[in-house]
Order: structure tokens, then sequence, then C-alpha cells
């Protein structure tokens, strides 16, 4: 089954989700030691339990595009998928799915995943968004004052404006009052509930 998306998608979202994987892959080679446990934005979650959600995430997509479905998958990518080697780990699941993504149609084929079908493209959408902002809790809990990539909030954005009820789907706290005349990144942030002044330390 196949969901055509307009002329230029397929290039915006894989040009989108090699920024957004590279942004984390740059990240996790700072990443070392008691880094690892250090905490994130994401309550409850410290580094690796953060990029151990994102791997799993994207393990999923050249999965999902070669048609398989949630029910023989089963437990695949619970628990911990990052083992010894977490920085390989997400490199690989960064590159499989983009090879999945880059044959021809791919991104128009409808997908099973946990939450129901979806076009392969949108879901590597959605991937995007939640890396961007993902990426951006990583670099804060690294000490980074977070760098989204060129373009990326406003393409993070677009996909969760989409979204009736962005906290309800459990990813995201509620959202926060995005302040005056704020830019693309600030009212991401604000929408996915997450204060521009976290750090740390104040925890």
């Amino acid at each position: 089954m196949e969901c055509p998306h307009p002329s230029g998608f397929h290039t915006e979202v894989r040009e989108h989700y090699a920024a957004a994987g590279a942004e984390v892959a740059r990240l996790l080679r700072s990443v070392s030691g008691d880094l690892w446990t250090a905490p994130t934005p994401c309550r409850d979650w410290d580094v690796r339990t953060l990029v151990n959600h994102l791997a799993a995430q994207h393990l999923w997509v050249c999965q999902a595009v070669a048609g398989y479905t949630p029910e023989q998958l089963g437990h695949r990518f619970e628990g911990d998928v990052l083992g010894l080697n977490p920085g390989g780990v997400w490199a690989m699941a960064v590159r499989s799915a983009q090879r999945a993504l880059g044959r021809p149609g791919a991104p128009d084929l409808l997908v099973r995943l946990p939450y129901g079908l979806r076009d392969a493209g949108g879901y590597a959408r959605e991937l995007v968004a939640e890396t961007v902002v993902h990426g951006w809790d990583l670099a804060r809990a690294l000490g980074e004052q977070g760098r989204m990539p060129p373009g990326a909030a406003g393409y993070a954005l677009a996909e969760f404006r989409g979204y009736r009820d962005l906290a309800g789907t459990g990813r995201f706290a509620p959202a926060l009052p995005a302040p005056p005349y704020a830019g693309p990144e600030d009212v991401l942030l604000a929408l996915t509930g997450r204060d521009p002044a976290w750090s740390a330390d104040r925890i």
C-alpha cells in the first residue's frame, strides 16, 4: 500500500533525517564514563536511557519498511539495545533507516507501527521531530547550550503542531507557555514541555 507525497517531500525528509541523526552522533562522541548516568531534561531519564529510547525507535524504520509488523517483531527493541557500543548502535540504526528510506518509493509505503498504520515518510518525519528535541535534551545534559541543525526546529514544530494532544502520546511533558515573539526553537521547546534554561546544576 502507498500514500504518495508531494514533490520534494522525499528529499526533504531524508535531508532532515540525516542532519538530526548526525547531530546526535556528534554529541555521543563526547559521552563516556559517568556522563552516561547524567540527568537529562526528560524526567527520570539519564543520558543512556534517552539514547536507548532513540536508538530503539530508529531501529524500527528498516523493519517497518521491510513489511514486518509489531506482532512479528515482538519485544526485539525493548530493554537495552545499546549494549557495549552505544555510539556504534546509534550509527547502525540511523544508517539502516536511511538505506530503507532511500529505496524508490519507500517513504510512500504504509507501514504498521505499534500505534497503527502510517506512511513511512510520515514516521520518518515524526522521528526527525523527536530526535531534534531529544538532541537538545542530550546537548543540555552534556553541558552544551543545545544546538539544533539549521531549519530543524521549524521542521519539527510543523510536525508536532499536527498532533492534537502531544503530551497525551506519553512522550513529552505538558506544554509550557512560549515567551512573547518566540522563534521556532523556543516555541518547540515550550510545546514539548521544556524549560530553555534547564541545566543539571539546577536539579
